[in-house]
């Protein structure tokens, strides 16, 4: 699934992480325990291994969300869309490797009532919270 090209919210950010594709997969997708090391998140369940189909429940920067898998392939791309009050989004992860690590990009795009009424700042804060998820991800990968 890719993002909305035309949503009014839309990120996407890189990082490169001096860590295998597994490492970087490994943690990735243990959704159970993002809140070890993500900061931003507070909570973080998934009752089965991470496959398409797969719904899991959230909670970022005090919304709680619900979201399902859309994309696992192993030590390649990972996303899901996920719905919260007013707005829905797409967000998907792409590992590349490189020589001497992997490189992480991201992507999300969201719409909705509540997202297109605050679109100018939804568009900034989600573009901080990207920027803080690959350095925490880049931070927990290179221990």
């Amino acid at each position: 699934m890719k993002i909305n090209p035309h949503a009014p919210v839309k990120q996407a950010k890189q990082i490169m992480i001096y860590a295998a594709p597994e490492k970087v997969w490994a943690v990735l997708t243990d959704i159970n325990h993002w809140v070890n090391w993500n900061d931003k998140i507070t909570q973080a369940y998934v009752a089965q291994t991470p496959s398409v189909g797969v719904r899991f429940d959230w909670k970022v920067n005090g919304a709680k969300i619900k979201s399902i898998l859309h994309t696992v392939e192993i030590n390649k791309s990972f996303g899901w869309s996920g719905t919260t009050f007013g707005g829905a989004a797409i967000h998907n992860w792409y590992l590349s490797v490189q020589t001497g690590g992997t490189l992480v990009n991201v992507e999300e795009s969201m719409e909705g009532w509540l997202v297109l009424l605050f679109k100018n700042k939804m568009n900034k804060d989600l573009e901080k919270d990207m920027q803080f998820w690959l350095e925490m991800l880049k931070k927990e990968c290179e221990k």
